[in-house]
């Protein structure tokens, strides 16, 4: 575990027509890259930094504010795993308490000149402050810690209510954290009340002094309404009914939380600094947060440096090639657009095909420079840099080709025979296949090398995975490419073995071929949905199956059977669904098909098992697939799995994607013997 790279407190005085005033500076000596965090060194610095400002003769007032592009990130998550007890945490707990009430406590106006993103603890030192003032291009002001299993609790549930009310806290606190923790930006944080005034990037400082300067002068009056609590109840019942649809109980943050800030409406504020101390001492060394803060750690970190990319410069990619004019490859156009900005040839077998292609590109682009995505002047040049076509010829000049078209193998395998008769030896062919093999697809060319798996998951533009396939014959050249597109794309990409239906999708038809099995022994569609959702994952699995669409988890689980009969049986009912041309086994009233229900053969006498009973089966089989892929090589590590089911499944950050739950709810042992992270 890596040491805490200390945030410093650096104070210099500047002398105002009102008198002196202490500017403090939040740096932890690295670029933005490595944003201020508070760990007991930060704290540490604070203290010693309050102690000089304090001793300081006639300081009128103080301006906390961060390095560029940067206020403060909140406390120190590389520090969690070494939490272990009750006592570490609330020692942690109360010593930020103490140095940010110090603060409160100072005899003279304090302001915070948010100048970058503030987010968890360095918005709390901001509260912690009289008055705050906000830069209009700060993009990230929140509470991220109810979406890791934490809370805010260096006063986040006591202040921020106190200052804006409940509603507007909870929104913060709780639906924006458990709704893939979204920001606000600097205006928001104006507009409801946070911050009290808004400037310019430009002259945030200058416009900051002059107007705590007004302040001790009598210039400047903040008014701010009195909070609202004449509907609390209300609000946070309708909180608790938000986070149990997000978290369905697995996670007692949010929860905590929603009662801290009931409790504020009464609460001193030592009251609720009180309560915020006894729930870190809980939540802390739990096994959610450990779990929280190793996924946190993976997505920030270990995510951006992908594992087991050769060394080398990439191949230059100067044109794009895009087989399938369909949904797929048409987002795959945007995709490419927005984030290179190359010419781009997209092919299809009839004009029809490329015409609604073309069509939704270009009602894509306008959509995104409608919302402030794109510029709206660029418009044309990126729209003009599409090129459709009927003619392999007009790839010839293309760098780097991705093929979307049906998910068949002599198809594919067609495509690019046709395909490298007409492009350089160079140019690498991609393949967005989400379960074939890439070394078949690969086999009877005259350069596999240059043939590479790249799987997208849908919608292409919102799903931030990105599955890189290694055929037995792909270059290093062809590798590293495709990793460098990826990363200039906005992926995270993954290093995957060509195995059957790769890292996601195998997982995902393990626990799918589990639920199927669950139902035809004779339990209840939703009583199977209701009891799995509970592991904590982003839908019930019926749900997911409507969202993905019977007859693709259909064609990859049968692709999965031919390699593993023995775990991947293909369900009659499942294929009757299908052949039934069923969108999934609810009708539109949520309730189950009658239709579904009639044909759906159960065993007689029904094997009837309890919720726990049916978690326990769809864990035990996630935990023996997980093992079965590291022994093969599919991925290097249990790491990459988890970074794959959160980027690329949506599991959440309490379960440390999945590989961490099985660890710490007993399932890695039970099936193996042993944890996937020993040391944790």
């Amino acid at each position: 575990m890596p040491d805490e790279l200390v945030t410093q407190f650096k104070d210099t005085y500047f002398e105002s027509p009102a008198g002196k005033i202490a500017i403090v500076t939040m740096d932890n000596g690295e670029d933005y890259r490595k944003p201020n965090s508070f760990g007991l060194g930060g704290m540490a610095s604070l203290n010693e930094c309050l102690d000089r400002v304090t001793a300081e003769p006639d300081v009128k007032a103080m301006i906390l504010t961060g390095k560029p592009f940067i206020f403060g990130a909140g406390a120190d998550l590389t520090q969690v795993p070494l939490i272990k007890t009750r006592e570490q945490a609330l020692e942690i707990a109360r010593t930020g308490h103490a140095a940010f009430k110090r603060i409160i406590d100072l005899p003279f106006p304090t302001v915070a000149a948010i100048n970058g993103v503030a987010l968890g603890g360095g918005l709390e030192i901001a509260l912690a402050c009289d008055y705050r003032t906000v830069s209009s291009g700060v993009t990230a002001i929140g509470f991220p810690e109810c979406f890791l299993g934490l809370i805010p609790g260096w006063g986040g549930t006591t202040l921020l209510p106190k200052l804006i009310g409940p509603e507007k806290a909870l929104q913060i606190i709780i639906h924006n954290a458990l709704n893939n923790n979204r920001m606000i930006n600097g205006k928001t944080a104006f507009e409801l009340g946070i911050a009290d005034r808004l400037f310019e990037p430009v002259d945030l400082m200058d416009k900051t002094i002059a107007f705590t300067v007004g302040l001790l002068q009598g210039t400047e009056k903040v008014e701010r309404p009195e909070p609202d609590w004449s509907n609390l109840d209300a609000l946070c019942e309708q909180a608790k009914a938000v986070a149990d649809s997000k978290v369905h109980g697995n996670s007692r943050a949010p929860y905590i939380a929603i009662d801290n800030i009931r409790a504020a409406k009464d609460n001193t504020i030592d009251e609720g600094f009180a309560l915020e101390d006894e729930a870190l001492a809980e939540l802390i060394p739990s096994p959610q947060m450990q779990a929280g803060a190793y996924a946190f750690d993976l997505t920030q970190r270990r995510a951006k440096k992908p594992v087991g990319v050769p060394e080398g410069a990439p191949l230059p990619v100067k044109k794009v090639g895009i087989l399938g004019a369909g949904l797929m490859g048409s987002q795959l156009a945007v995709l490419f657009l927005r984030r290179m900005k190359v010419p781009i040839v997209i092919k299809d077998i009839k004009q029809e095909f490329v015409d609604k292609g073309m069509g939704y590109i270009e009602q894509e682009i306008n959509r995104q420079a409608e919302k402030g995505r794109i510029d709206k002047g660029q418009v044309p040049w990126l729209l003009g840099l599409v090129e459709p076509t009927l003619d392999y010829k007009d790839m010839a000049d293309c760098d780097f080709i991705i093929e979307a078209v049906l998910e068949e193998m002599p198809i594919k395998k067609q495509v690019f025979g046709e395909l490298e008769e007409h492009v350089s030896e160079t140019a690498i062919l991609a393949t967005n296949t989400s379960s074939l093999s890439v070394t078949e697809m690969a086999s009877d060319l005259k350069h596999p090398g240059r043939v590479v798996g790249f799987h997208f998951f849908n919608p292409v533009a919102a799903m931030p995975l990105l599955e890189i396939i290694k055929a037995e014959k792909t270059d290093d050249p062809t590798l590293i490419t495709a990793f460098d597109v990826g990363k200039k794309l906005g992926k995270r990409c993954v290093l995957c073995k060509d195995a059957p239906a790769f890292i996601v999708n195998r997982l995902l038809l393990r626990s799918m071929v589990e639920t199927v099995k669950l139902v035809d022994e004779g339990n209840d569609f939703k009583e199977v949905d209701q009891a799995l959702w509970a592991l904590g994952t982003p839908m019930p699995p019926f749900a997911l199956l409507a969202l993905v669409g019977p007859a693709i988890a259909l064609h990859t689980n049968e692709t999965l059977a031919a390699a593993f009969p023995d775990r991947y049986v293909v369900s009659e009912n499942f294929k009757e669904l299908v052949a039934r041309r069923k969108p999934g086994v609810y009708g539109p009233d949520g309730e189950v098909d009658p239709e579904v229900r009639e044909f759906w053969k159960q065993a007689d006498p029904p094997k009837k098992l309890s919720p726990q009973e049916m978690r326990d089966r769809v864990s035990e089989a996630l935990a023996d697939e997980c093992w079965r892929m590291l022994e093969e090589g599919v991925v290097g590590a249990p790491q990459e799995i988890d970074i794959c089911m959160i980027f690329g499944a949506g599991y959440p950050f309490y379960m440390g994607g999945l590989t961490r739950y099985l660890d710490y709810a007993g399932y890695s042992e039970k099936v193996k013997g042993k944890k996937f992270h020993p040391d944790a």
